[in-house]
């Protein structure tokens, strides 16, 4: 009973919030724009770069969340990370706010700052993960809004202390608990009643494939997407090459640790000059997913130093 109670609740959530996207239909993800989206700017504390986004669409008004660096910090290869705001009324043109939006003020993110958000909305509650790096261990970390402008710090998310990172959280409860996909070699599923206390599935639900474009690490992007084929990741990886590219996966929606699909090539690769040239050279680094205006719209880091886009059509092309 217990199960098919689950599977009721998950049904309605993916009637929900579900959209009519199949995995293979990212593969005509389109660049926006031969330019980056937003650029370092400034000599404060976005100077250095602006890179690896996320993204929400809130009444029509789409709120990017981006991490950015100085020219100060941990070493004089890496300033000091926050995470700024910019918002948007198409999706592309943006008005960023002149101050972070989250700043490192614990002893978890400092030197390094805080880095890499991934942002979902769920019960009226916006909650945000990042990671605190204190310039010697990286500890994802938790954050909630009910504003997106005021933030509360829940702090690290496992308690052991551990290495951790790149937390995306599917974006409706299932039996009453979040589910989290994370890591930065393997991706990993747990899950919470609190966003406090978070259970590990002891097995990773994805791992790097020899051979392929996601040999030498995987992490997840974005936050899921729920669609009508389950629950769909869409996950950056590196081969030993170091060239990074993003993939897809597809979840069970009754059994988020079931892969049911994934993408054999990468969705797209590293080819304009601001791709391929920056900090980290040849990356691209998704971690913004929006719904706007018919469009499916992916929001990636650059070479970690720029911001860019992928649309999707999903009036013309669905």
């Amino acid at each position: 009973m217990k199960n098919l109670m689950t599977f009721v609740l998950i049904l309605s959530c993916s009637l929900a919030l579900a959209i009519s996207v199949k995995i293979d239909d990212l593969y005509r993800l389109e660049r926006y724009s031969e330019l980056p989206l937003l650029m370092p700017r400034g000599i404060g504390w976005e100077s250095k770069a602006v890179f690896n986004p996320t993204a929400i669409s809130v009444n029509s008004i789409v709120y990017l969340f981006y991490r950015s660096e100085d020219w100060t910090g941990v070493n004089r290869w890496n300033g000091t990370s926050r995470i700024g705001l910019a918002t948007s009324t198409d999706g592309f043109t943006f008005t960023r706010e002149d101050r972070p939006i989250i700043e490192p003020t614990e002893s978890y993110e400092t030197p390094g700052g805080c880095e890499d958000p991934r942002i979902v909305r769920i019960d009226d509650l916006y909650i945000m993960t990042y990671t605190g790096y204190d310039g010697g261990r990286a500890r994802l970390c938790i954050a909630t809004s009910e504003d997106l402008i005021d933030w509360h710090k829940l702090g690290p998310v496992f308690r052991d202390d551990t290495w951790s990172k790149s937390g995306a959280i599917v974006p409706a409860k299932i039996d009453g608990s979040y589910y989290m996909y994370f890591g930065d070699s393997s991706i990993k599923l747990a899950y919470s009643k609190d966003l406090k206390n978070w259970t590990v599935f002891p097995r990773p639900v994805i791992e790097p494939r020899p051979d392929r474009f996601d040999s030498r690490l995987v992490e997840p992007g974005p936050t899921p997407l729920i669609t009508d084929e389950g629950i769909l990741l869409i996950y950056n990886s590196a081969d030993f090459s170091t060239i990074y590219r993003p993939g897809a996966a597809l979840f069970d929606l009754k059994n988020p640790r079931s892969l049911l699909k994934r993408t054999e090539k990468p969705l797209m690769e590293p080819e304009l000059s601001w791709e391929k040239t920056g900090q980290v050279p040849n990356v691209i680094f998704i971690e913004g997913a929006v719904i706007h205006e018919e469009k499916l719209i992916l929001y990636y880091g650059a070479a970690d130093t720029y911001i860019g886009a992928f649309v999707l059509n999903l009036k013309e092309d669905l």
